[in-house]
């Protein structure tokens, strides 16, 4: 394909007028087509600021227009699958923000939608596209740093920054868990290589009245290989700036992110291994965008492989346990 990927924005919340329209509108190869939201206002704005010739205000009439070639799903939760179930059976490729479903039959049922329509669609895990996590999976996968025992990751956000669709079960899907910990568990299961998930513990903790998803979650993992993660999420946390980490574990070093610190044992002694340049320019959250944004664009070209996102029914069913585990009180086993 020598022509521009033809592409439409379907939702223009935060994250479509943070990322994805911004970097789309000067990415090489990419042409912005058409944004679909039902604030015709907010979406004509939106159009006329990045150039963008059309504006719709109902999915409906996004799927009469034929000039699309990938559509980029930032819907809330909920519409996620009838959103990309609905583009599928027209013929358009799809990015989706995650999650691609709010459960892993969801994803299931996609997947297989796809395969029948010989479509490609893809999921929005953009933190496997920074560049300190690309140079830390180069160590990992290449055995530098011994055998992995485990991850450590968690995301604090201070309380009262979260509302509107996120509060609702019915909509988001879950809390905190679903919000925040669904990326740090796909980050950490895909820089494993994805081992076999087989017990998973969690604790949630709700606040009192209508509102029913979690404001904080710990969730344990252990894989068949004898890798083991945690996660610890809160949006209700007491304190002034946000907090994000992540760390691994290895036989013979350890490493974490945000900055990118590598640390590897070398006769005997811990010894700082940490790659240079391997922070971008820009903030990791724009340069992780590009880069997914940027492979899209290679495969529907055919300049890169395709792969389904058949990893992503994995995630959702160890959200799914943690979940029951919380629940339940006990362990869930898969």
């Amino acid at each position: 394909m020598s022509t521009p990927v033809r592409i439409a924005v379907v939702g223009a919340g935060a994250i479509a007028q943070l990322a994805h329209l911004p970097v789309l509108a000067k990415l090489r190869g990419a042409e912005l087509a058409a944004l679909c939201d039902n604030d015709r206002a907010k979406a004509r704005a939106l159009a006329d600021r990045f150039g963008i010739p059309d504006v719709f205000t109902d999915i409906d009439d996004l799927l009469d227009y034929d000039r699309v070639d990938l559509a980029v799903v930032a819907t809330p939760n909920h519409l996620h699958e009838p959103h990309v179930m609905q583009l599928l059976a027209a013929g358009v490729d799809v990015l989706c923000e995650r999650p691609l479903s709010l459960t892993s039959k969801g994803v299931e049922r996609i997947l297989a939608a796809a395969a029948r329509g010989n479509r490609k669609v893809f999921v929005a895990n953009n933190h496997r596209f920074r560049s300190d996590v690309q140079a830390l999976v180069r160590f990992l996968g290449g055995g530098e740093l011994g055998k992995l025992m485990g991850m450590r990751a968690g995301a604090y956000h201070p309380r009262g920054k979260i509302e509107g669709w996120r509060l609702s079960r019915q909509e988001a899907g879950g809390g905190v868990l679903f919000e925040k910990g669904f990326s740090l568990i796909d980050l950490a299961m895909w820089m494993a290589d994805f081992p076999a998930p087989q017990r998973v513990w969690a604790h949630c903790d709700r606040p009192r009245g209508a509102n029913s998803v979690e404001e904080s979650a710990i969730v344990a993992v252990e894989c068949a290989n004898g890798a083991a993660f945690t996660f610890d999420v809160s949006w209700a946390y007491v304190g002034v700036d946000e907090r994000w980490w992540f760390e691994t574990l290895s036989s013979r070093g350890s490493a974490r992110l945000a900055p990118l610190r590598v640390v590897k044992e070398l006769n005997g002694k811990p010894v700082d291994v940490s790659p240079t340049g391997a922070s971008a320019r820009e903030n990791a959250f724009i340069q992780s965008y590009r880069a997914e944004l940027t492979h899209t664009i290679s495969v529907l070209r055919g300049e890169a492989e395709y792969e389904a996102p058949s990893d992503q029914v994995i995630v959702h069913r160890i959200i799914e346990a943690a979940y029951r585990s919380a629940e339940e009180g006990k362990e869930v086993r898969l």
